[in-house]
């Protein structure tokens, strides 16, 4: 068995409903069991900007997949909630990152794990950090507490 991090983040739709269903769909994916969730944050639209806010979260999983086949079950999941991929950086019912599997570092041109960008934004850094503050990154060798970026426009949402 192996822990990896997903981020997640909806900004279309009832955002919160969206994010608990994507959380209860992969705790119900075969090989796959959700172990600890963060609290949710609410952050302003990053690339494309004319957008509603979103909400992001970070997951840990416990599972036996292997990364290809996490990431298959990540885009499954976005399907189930309607994801559509029009615009890079648009708007989205949902939205699930692998952000680090393991000690795992992958290069592929479809996976790349560490997640590429995840170190850039807070609103993936922060919410990590909740639940992993302690992991040591595998490329860095720091801590995600170390790696976080402080931002006052990721806050904690309240619903």
């Amino acid at each position: 068995m192996t822990y990896a991090y997903l981020g997640l983040g909806s900004n279309v739709g009832d955002r919160l409903s969206q994010l608990e269903q994507a959380i209860e769909i992969l705790d119900h994916t075969e090989n796959i069991n959700v172990t600890q969730v963060s609290p949710v944050y609410e952050t302003e639209p990053v690339g494309y900007v004319e957008q509603p806010q979103f909400l992001n979260l970070c997951i840990e999983v416990e599972t036996s997949l292997t990364p290809k086949m996490l990431l298959q079950k990540c885009l499954q999941t976005e399907h189930q909630l309607h994801r559509v991929r029009d615009i890079r950086w648009g708007p989205r019912t949902l939205d699930v990152d692998i952000l680090l599997y393991g000690d795992d570092i992958i290069e592929e041109a479809d996976l790349v794990i560490p997640h590429p960008r995840m170190f850039e934004r807070a609103f993936v850094l922060i919410p990590l950090n909740d639940i992993a503050g302690a992991y040591k990154e595998p490329r860095s060798h720091k801590t995600i507490e170390e790696l976080v970026i402080p931002d006052d426009s990721v806050k904690k949402y309240k619903a």
